[in-house]
């Protein structure tokens, strides 16, 4: 019989993101964001991780802007709704932050790789881009078959990967849909997964639609039950992206001062997610949940 792998999120953080670590977060580029993971490491006061995405949002920014990120290794660092991270800007500005640039696709490959176990992949993108400049991970090659110029586009396998679920049961199982982006692939490259998740359910409920599940339950180390883990991103089938809440943190991190005092205020004064929805209020959190319900048509695995 597997064990439970339920526990909390501080003690999941504790004991599987040490100081120095590569983490890979907000794989499914604008939604199912692991915020509340991110605050927690914030909380703990992390230090000299590498943030590894495609289109981290502004998660990366804030883990910036608390000292937690010496390396990022990414497409994009940005606020969806306004455009800059202000965090984010200072650092390189300032060389404090080393960054690898990357597209969307360079990312996938390069996790598909380390998923695979090989050291590179080839592809034919990027090729003539600034990508090289500041991207060491990025060769070019000619192909032993056709001659051609190819991109070599070196394997990363961080230490973790945290993703946020609609649903898990307590040994990792997991459901999940929506736009995957490089979900699976930074899974199966990554040394361990936490799962943080909406909701927890029986096994028959994953073992019921295998077509829907996310990675093995033995590849996860953590599952952490956390309502609302994602907000302010959006989670398909739960609640919707608070805009407002994009907008506010723009002027929030425009000055080193006006970003300490909202970490002070929305992160380290509070103490867990429970408090933090507490203050976002619940009559705002209603606001978000879905009111038009849209299902899948269900499927018969039956012989």
């Amino acid at each position: 019989m597997p064990q439970s792998k339920l526990m909390s999120l501080s003690e999941a953080v504790r004991r599987f993101i040490p100081d120095g670590s590569s983490v890979a977060m907000g794989t499914c580029l604008e939604a199912m964001i692991p915020f509340a993971a991110a605050h927690e490491m914030i909380r703990q006061r992390k230090r000299r991780l590498t943030l590894v995405g495609p289109i981290s949002d502004i998660c990366f920014d804030q883990l910036v802007g608390a000292g937690c990120a010496a390396r990022i290794r990414a497409a994009w660092v940005g606020n969806v709704i306004t455009g800059s991270a202000y965090n984010f800007r200072r650092a390189v500005e300032n060389g404090t932050l080393e960054v690898e640039d990357h597209s969307n696709f360079t990312i996938l490959t390069a996790l598909r790789a380390g998923a695979a176990g090989v050291p590179f992949l080839p592809v034919r993108t990027a090729l003539g881009s600034d990508l090289f400049k500041t991207n060491s991970g990025l060769k070019v090659i000619t192909c032993p078959f056709t001659g051609d110029t190819l991109a070599a586009v070196a394997a990363i396998t961080p230490d973790l990967t945290i993703v946020h679920v609609q649903r898990a049961d307590r040994y990792g199982n997991a459901h999940f849909w929506g736009n995957f982006g490089i979900t699976r692939e930074a899974c199966l490259a990554s040394d361990r997964v936490i799962l943080t998740t909406e909701t927890i359910v029986d096994t028959q409920v994953i073992t019921s639609d295998p077509n829907r599940v996310l990675t093995p339950g033995f590849r996860v180390s953590a599952v952490v039950h956390v309502p609302w883990g994602a907000y302010p991103s959006p989670v398909p089938g739960f609640y919707n992206r608070d805009h407002q809440a994009y907008l506010d943190y723009r002027n929030a991190g425009k000055s080193s001062e006006d970003f300490a005092h909202w970490c002070r205020s929305w992160v380290d004064e509070v103490s867990d997610r429970e408090a933090y929805l507490e203050r976002i209020g619940k009559d705002r959190l209603a606001q978000l949940q879905l009111k038009h319900h849209v299902l899948s048509e269900p499927a018969d695995y039956g012989y």
